[in-house]
């Protein structure tokens, strides 16, 4: 179990927690964003549930058709990377490969943003429009409505949807592997080239102490979850 939180084994775990901290921040913030507009939309509900329709659908979306996708689309040889080089934007030039760390990032916020819109509607809808008019009754802007009581009231179904984002990017492994052709450092990829019997003598256990220990990490996330959830909906009753 030791040696699983120790070097390279200690670099995928650390990998993975930092993609899926940058994942779960920027799904959460733009989420957060999609689902107040969303609310502001309720005159349009066409509009309105067709944003959550695809929402429903995007968060679901994943793994192996998701990863096709993003290649044929920003590949080496995707269409938009094609489109970009004709107009002289060359990705590769910049850095930018769909298997690489940030490519990974892009990937992953087309199924996080979507899931954090979910998980934050009903908390949006739950704001009471008497707390908005008894701000403006007192002379508060917009912007103070939100800085000092909407933000406030939505922050354990923020954190929380955090915490979902999180581990919803650290479990995830198809998607990744798809794009990597195995060879991401994700501890996800790692636990199943150990499992396959990829190993050197006295170290077949490594995979199952890498396993355990993303799970303790996805508990610690879940559970976090779970009591900022509680607590959300009790002031929203």
């Amino acid at each position: 179990m030791l040696e699983a939180i120790s070097g390279q084994y200690l670099e995928a775990i650390l990998y993975s927690v930092r993609l899926s901290a940058i994942t779960a921040g920027l799904g959460a913030v733009i989420g957060t964003l999609v689902a107040i507009s969303a609310v502001s939309l309720n005159q349009l509900k066409g509009l309105r549930n067709a944003l959550v329709g695809y929402s429903a659908v995007a968060a679901n979306l994943g793994g192996i058709p998701l990863a096709f996708a993003f290649v044929a689309s920003l590949g080496m040889q995707g269409l938009y990377t094609k489109m970009l080089s004709a107009i002289g934007i060359n990705l590769t030039d910049l850095g930018f490969k769909i298997s690489d760390f940030s490519g990974i990032v892009i990937v992953y916020l087309y199924f996080q943003i979507p899931l954090m819109t979910l998980v934050m509607l009903p908390a949006v809808d739950g704001l009471k429009t008497t707390l908005k008019e008894a701000a403006a009754s007192v002379g508060a802007t917009p912007r103070q409505y939100w800085r000092s009581v909407g933000i406030p009231l939505l922050s354990p179904s923020l954190l929380g949807g955090f915490l979902l984002l999180f581990a919803n990017a650290f479990s995830a492994y198809a998607t990744a592997f798809a794009l990597s052709a195995g060879s991401s450092n994700l501890v996800s990829v790692q636990i199943r080239f150990y499992l396959q019997g990829n190993t050197i003598t006295g170290k077949s256990n490594l995979g199952y102490a890498l396993a355990a220990w993303m799970i303790v990490v996805m508990v610690l996330a879940m559970s976090g979850y779970l009591g900022l959830r509680r607590r959300s909906e009790r002031w929203r009753k």
